[in-house]
């Protein structure tokens, strides 16, 4: 898949059996803009947009911690009618809530900064991004394109290709909006099995980075108690405690049936040694690993 004599990140990563656990950074709320033309290096940072609506969406976004995503359709098709933008919210209970719009000028996306602070209507399938931004990292485009192609001829009025998501090393990464679900390490075949499984109510800890609503630590206990017991719906398992001690975190996991009830998990962090984890940054840093070490019916 990758270029012979030339470095990867998701090569190196997978050489070495980096763990994807607990690598879902932390967020509920995501802004996505469809935009056709080429994609900057920083995304919308790097748009090229009248500079006061500019300024105003990334004010309102960074109050409502909001993640700025810049969004297509995949392959050469260029879909009819003006290019949309959409405010999405992970909700707990599970109706997700969500604003769309279109725009045509760059005006237009000041509709975002008033969305971002009311509900949204609820319900609605997720949505499923592909990370395939080889402009920040050439894995993002090596392994995410595939996959991307794969799952948009599984589910084309649900997916769509993203800019960067985090975790270049753990390409390709797929990412359910607002279920605030990431997966990673995937390939065309894991993806549409992994996203069949998840639009089915079934997620399992294989390919699971975590769940965005979630601290590393609990996300790590959350995919414990998957592997252990079994897939299960996104909101089928609730982190009832987190206790922080000496050694590391204390959590106990609650479920609803036919799932566990109650599971208490230990989970330690270490590092990692210093290594290069990205395609573009030619510096060496660590990683910090959540394990579960103990899982104990609570």
């Amino acid at each position: 898949m990758t270029t012979p004599g030339r470095f990867f990140c998701s090569d190196a990563a997978r050489t070495r059996g980096d763990s994807i656990v607990g690598t879902a950074p932390h967020g509920t709320a995501w802004v996505l803009i469809e935009y056709r033309g080429g994609w900057p290096v920083n995304g919308f940072d790097g748009l090229d947009l009248e500079p006061g609506t500019k300024a105003l969406v990334f004010a309102a976004a960074r109050a409502a911690r909001a993640r700025v995503l810049l969004v297509r359709c995949h392959g050469r098709h260029v879909p009819r009618g003006a290019p949309r933008w959409a405010v999405l919210r992970y909700d707990g209970t599970g109706a997700h809530r969500r604003h769309w719009g279109t725009w045509e000028r760059d005006e237009d996306l000041a509709r975002i900064a008033p969305a971002l602070t009311t509900p949204g209507e609820p319900g609605g399938s997720p949505l499923v991004l592909v990370c395939a931004h080889g402009l920040h990292d050439a894995c993002c485009a090596v392994r995410g394109r595939p996959v991307a192609r794969a799952l948009s001829e599984l589910r084309p009025d649900l997916v769509w290709e993203c800019t960067h998501v985090g975790g270049d090393r753990f390409a390709a990464n797929v990412v359910v909006v607002p279920d605030g679900v990431y997966y990673g390490n995937l390939d065309a075949g894991s993806a549409v099995t992994v996203v069949e499984e998840h639009l089915a109510g079934r997620i399992h800890a294989e390919h699971l980075r975590g769940y965005t609503d979630l601290f590393p630590p609990q996300q790590a206990a959350v995919a414990a108690v998957l592997d252990r017991f079994g897939p299960a719906g996104r909101h089928d398992y609730a982190v009832a405690r987190t206790f922080r001690d000496d050694d590391g975190w204390q959590i106990r996991v609650t479920g609803r049936p036919p799932g566990q009830a109650v599971v208490d998990v230990e989970v330690r962090a270490r590092r990692t040694p210093q290594t290069r984890l990205t395609c573009r940054g030619p510096a060496t840093s660590s990683a910090v690993v959540y394990d579960a070490v103990s899982i104990r019916p609570g």
